[in-house]
């Protein structure tokens, strides 16, 4: 056994902060529900931490917050407002909110993920990057679906995970495809998070520009806080 679940993260907003669960949903798709919903700028690309072809650096996002009431996300703004997805209103409360005509878009035929449907993370790999900071460094600036709480020294232990399977409780089944790579979303403030920029060059400095690994599902089922992990493979 490599650990156990020691956090259970969804993010129903593509870029927002998102909800901690006690148990979640895994289908084909990943965790259900997942970054099922995004900001649509006017040029048809969507609202993120960094630009590419389909994506496109978007201020603000990190300032609010989503979770799921039914299949709907309920978004939390600065003020304290809450605006349910299928609220009309809620476009121009955007808007107002990254300075540019958005609306809020539900997934259709392509994902809204950047790389991968599954991110993990050890708590491993967390202590050996804030023994490069000199103190802890706070979880949620990695956005992982999965952190394993490990035991042991600090060490990238994802690092030679990528084509072996993680048995996740008594159901899951992922693949571990690759390491997740980083981006400056890491760096950024969020709630009671102030911005660092140290973060991403500690990253750096352990190696290229990578934490943590990306994974598929080979079995779907139901996982669970606290869950046993193995390792196989």
């Amino acid at each position: 056994m490599v650990g156990t679940i020691g956090e259970l993260r969804r993010f129903p907003v593509k870029s927002l902060l998102g909800e901690m669960l006690t148990e979640a949903v895994v289908q084909p798709r990943g965790l259900a529900g997942d970054r099922r919903w995004a900001v649509r700028g006017a040029d048809g690309r969507f609202g993120s931490g960094k630009s590419t072809r389909r994506f496109r650096q978007m201020d603000g996002l990190f300032q609010l917050a989503a979770r799921y009431d039914g299949a709907v996300p309920v978004l939390r703004f600065p003020s304290g407002q809450r605006l349910r997805g299928d609220d009309p209103a809620v476009h121009a409360a955007l808007s107002r909110h990254v300075g540019e005509p958005v609306t809020l878009t539900a997934e259709e035929d392509v994902s809204h993920f950047d790389e991968g449907p599954l991110h993990v993370l050890t708590t491993a790999s967390l202590r050996h990057l804030g023994g490069l900071l000199g103190g802890p460094v706070d979880p949620r600036r990695f956005r992982a679906n999965l952190l394993l709480d490990v035991s042991g020294p600090p060490a990238r232990l994802e690092d030679g995970w990528p084509g072996r399977t993680l048995h996740v409780g008594d159901e899951v089944v992922l693949r571990v495809t690759r390491r997740m790579t980083r981006c400056v979303m890491v760096n950024n403030a969020q709630e009671d998070l102030p911005h660092d920029g140290r973060v991403l060059r500690a990253v750096a400095t352990a190696d290229e520009l990578t934490l943590g690994v990306l994974a598929q599902v080979e079995r779907p089922g139901t996982v669970r806080f606290g869950d046993p992990v193995v390792l196989r493979g």
